[in-house]
Parts: C-alpha cells; structure tokens; sequence
C-alpha cells in the first residue's frame, strides 16, 4: 500500500522522467522532439531538487505537482481581486491569518500595504486603544509564574505556548519540530492526552503532560489511573506542569477510539496501551466523580508530582458545574494551580460536525465566566488562568489577556508555523505535508531542523508584536491589558467598550448577601462541592 501511495504521490514526477527518456530516443529519429525533450528533462531536474530540498514539505511530497500551489499562491491576488474571495473569506483560518503566522514563521516580511481590509463600520469589527505616550520593549521574552501557595516548584511560563496536541494525531516529525522549537525559543508544548512519546523527549523542550480520561502514560491494564507510572512520568525535569483534561474545545463531552489498525509501537509505547486492540478514551474520567474527589485527585497528582503546578482544562459547558468545582474549591482548601479555558473554536481533534459547530462555550464567553467567578468567590489570585482557541496573532493574545488570561496557548497557529496549509485531512491519515498523519513516506517530508527553527521565529515574532502594541496602549507590559482597551462596533453602528460587556466584576461578590449579578447568584445557589447534578437531580 505505501508503495502505491509513493507512486500516485510521484506520478508527475516520473512521468515528466520517463517522456525525458522517450523524447530523447525519438530525437535521434525526429530532430524537433529535441525541444520537448529539453522540457520534460528541466522538469525531471526540478522534480530531483524537490524532493531534495528541505524547505518546503508539499514539494517533497509532490515533487513538480506541487509548484501549482505555489503558482495559484502568486497569481491568486488577481484572481481574487476579479472572481473569488477576499483574504478574510476561507474558513476556519483566513488567508490572511495564515500568511501572517507563515510570515513571522519564516521571518518575512509581515507589513502590508494600502490599508486595512477589515470593514470598520460593521458591526462585530474590534480595535485596541491607543495611546499618545507610548513604550518600547527591548525585551519581549514575556513570562509569568505559575504556581499555587500549595506548588513546590512553580513554572515560569511565556506567555504564548503551544497547546495540546497528541503524537497520534500528529506525526513523530511534527511533534519533534515542535518541540525542538519549543526549546530554542523558551516555550512550553502540552503534550496532549495521548502521552509523553520518545519524540517529545528528544528534543529536551519544557512539557506540559496532558493527562485525559484514557490515562495515556499513567494507566493500568484495565485503564485505570496508576499513581505509580504517573509519579514515574511526572519525575522528568522536562515535565514542568500536569494538566487534567476535563473537556476540549474540539469535541466537549465526547470521547473517542483509537482503531487496533492505527496503533503503531511506538504510539503503543506512549500511551502504554497493548497491540491489537483497540484504544478507548472514556467521556468522563473514572479517577473521580464529584467536584470534592477532582479537587484530591488534584492534590494526589501534585503531591505524586512533586509539587508541580497541577491544573485543569475544559471548555465550559454547564456553568453550574465549573461553579461546583469552585465551590469543592473553597470546601476543601485545594486550590489547582491553573485553569486554561478552551473554546469550541478550538479545533485540532477531528470532531462529528455537531460537536465542532454548536456543542461548548467560545472562548471569550467562557474566559470572562470562568475569570468572575474565581473573582467572585476571592480566589483569582490563587489561581493562574490560561486561554485557548483561535489565537495566532498578537491582537488575538492581547484581547484574551485583556478579558482575564494570564497566558495563552495556541494549537492551529504553531501547525502553520510546521507547514499546515490548511488541507483539512488531518483526520484521514493522508495530510500532504506531513504534519498530522503517521505514514512514514509523508511525515519524511517534514524537515525538523527546518520547520523547528519556524516554530521558534513564530513565537519570537509574534510575542514582538504583542510588546509593539501592548506599548502603543502605553503599558508597562501585556498583562496590564483591560476590556477597557477595546472596543467593538455594535450592530446599531455604535462603538462600546469590552468593559461594557466583558467587565470585571468585584471581588468576593459571590460570598456577599447582595442582590447584583444575579446570572452568577443564581448558579451559585444551585451549585454543590458534592454533585455535578442540579439540584433536582440530586438524591
């Protein structure tokens, strides 16, 4: 089967080599076959450099074929201009959202002419206030510290970081690009549920070890969490932080089968699962059922761990419920050390059209809810908050920050900076440029130490944009971003400030006997340390 996929992935390539050879033994009959053998030889040279260059992965993979999307690229403008689309029209990333990670990725220049293309006067359009004093950056390494008054060995995190994603998912080569980017340029990588593999290690690049309902790691036979292998994987200096994951913007509340057919040994191997059988993540976790046994759990992990930041992930659904695990909170006095928000537009795990279109919160909703909550019952400050979904440009980041995040994370920006156009086949095994599949001959495409030294410029240069702009508000660093530094058009054609809408609310609110923010009141009251259910459900 693989040689049958080298050769429909080659076809143009052998056949411009094998009319260079005909042509040739014609021309000593028919003298004019000499031009068109002087073509089909050129391009069987082109198509030789291709699969022996190691800049471009599509080229590598469709060795002469593969110019035509660089030629569509070049003359796409035009064709845009007069037939098609606009650079904000593709989905789910925009033409120009892409070419502004491929750009910084690359270090290219990522200005653009002729003013902005966004419609200022529609509704929905967004800006960032600016100031008539404002800051220059000479160092835009920006960092915070994460870590609880329970945390023995706080982490020191950028502010921009690569989020979960699973070698499974992704191939070995784009998983140790990653990584070793994430080494050059002082990131983290969240390793996604499916385990710490031989490919996240050898780069040596700060992890984040995602644990999911599947236990991938840290498992028993019958699928079990084991305390044993997870203090064994959480030991690892590389392991900085532990992240439990609750839900995932892609597909909340829906689990997932990996086939015995697509289990590798070396997928076997990190996930510490058997051959030939198939690999099952559970919906729901089996280590806990309550908000009170998360919160120990929590704390079993941290001390298991160590000390190391501990946290949770998920994508807010039933808001009762993320105020039920506040609650256990404050019942039980174990506090995570962080919470990254995932939004339903995040989206790297293949999801049935349902779950990826209406099930979960989006992330700015689910930010700012999950942000005043822990305000209103007076424990944001114990509590880093990380932010997840959609987020490849500075002004992305500088919004989040400024509805509550402490840091973000990005998935889909950091597969562009790898290579990703966009090919939306991540889930058939058949990506043509290496990026999310595990054949062998299409992953080999996928330079590391090229695409590794992309994943570094990336983050470099966006986390540049973000002090650019962050000094243009005039502050002393991103963190001091606030709604009130953004406003939106309203689809009256009024402008209002994000503080109108994404406000911070008072501290403690929720503990006080007064009748404001009664949205937030009124899931207080029904939420329980003891049960996820409503209160009509409970026995």
């Amino acid at each position: 089967m693989r040689d049958l996929l080298s050769l429909e992935r080659y076809s143009t390539f052998l056949f411009v080599t094998v009319m260079a050879v005909v042509t040739l033994l014609l021309s000593f009959w028919y003298t004019w076959v000499i031009f068109p053998f002087f073509a089909f030889a050129i391009l069987t040279i082109v198509g030789i450099r291709d699969m022996r260059q190691t800049r471009h992965s599509i080229l590598r993979n469709y060795p002469v074929l593969g110019h035509l999307r660089f030629l569509f690229e070049a003359i796409r403008p035009e064709i845009r201009q007069y037939l098609i689309e606009n650079d904000q029209d593709e989905q789910p990333f925009s033409r120009e959202q892409r070419s502004l990670v491929y750009q910084r990725a690359k270090g290219a220049e990522d200005k653009r002419p002729f003013g902005t293309q966004e419609k200022v006067y529609e509704a929905g359009y967004s800006w960032l206030t600016h100031s008539v004093q404002p800051v220059h950056f000479s160092d835009t390494d920006f960092r915070v510290m994460i870590g609880g008054p329970d945390c023995k060995k706080p982490y020191s995190a950028s502010l921009y970081n690569i989020s979960a994603m699973s070698f499974g998912s992704l191939s070995a080569n784009a998983i140790k690009a990653l990584n070793t980017g994430a080494k050059l340029g002082g990131f983290a990588q969240d390793t996604g549920e499916g385990g710490i593999s031989r490919y996240h290690r050898e780069p040596g690049g700060d992890l984040i070890y995602e644990i999911g309902s599947g236990y991938f790691g840290c498992r028993n036979d019958d699928g079990t969490f084991s305390p044993e292998k997870f203090a064994e994987q959480a030991a690892d200096d590389q392991v900085k932080m532990i992240e439990l994951k609750l839900s995932q913007g892609a597909k909340p509340g829906h689990g997932g089968m990996l086939p015995a057919s697509k289990i590798t040994e070396e997928i076997a191997e990190a996930r510490h699962i058997p051959m030939g059988v198939d690999c099952v993540s559970p919906a729901a976790h089996s280590a806990f059922s309550s908000p009170r046994e998360l919160m120990r759990f929590i704390a079993q992990l941290r001390d298991l761990s160590g000390g190391k930041p501990v946290g949770f992930k998920l994508c807010i659904g039933h808001r009762r419920e993320f105020m039920c695990m506040v609650k256990a909170m404050l019942e039980t006095g174990i506090i995570p050390d962080f919470i990254v928000v995932d939004g339903t537009e995040g989206g790297t795990g293949a999801a049935p059209l349902e779950f990826a279109n209406h099930v979960g919160m989006p992330m700015i909703e689910g930010l700012t809810f999950v942000h005043n909550t822990l305000r209103g019952a007076g424990i944001r400050d114990h509590v880093k908050v990380g932010a997840a979904g959609k987020l490849v440009s500075a002004f992305d980041i500088a919004r989040a920050l400024s509805l509550g995040a402490d840091w973000c994370n990005s998935a889909r920006g950091y597969m562009f900076s790898i290579g990703c156009i966009q090919a939306q086949a991540c889930h058939t095994n058949h990506c043509p440029v290496g990026v999310a599949t595990q054949d062998p001959l299409r992953q080999k495409a996928l330079n590391v130490e090229n695409k590794s030294q992309r994943v570094a410029r990336f983050h470099a240069n966006t986390l540049k944009a973000l002090g650019e702009i962050a000094g243009a508000a005039g502050l002393n660093d991103p963190s001091g971003f606030l709604p009130y530094h953004f406003m939106t058009r309203r689809g009256d054609g009024q402008m209002t400030e994000a503080n109108d809408v994404y406000n911070y609310l008072p501290i403690g609110f929720l503990l006080d006997d007064s009748g404001e923010h009664t949205v937030y009141r009124e899931r207080w009251a029904r939420a329980s340390a003891d049960s996820f259910a409503p209160p009509e459900a409970r026995t």
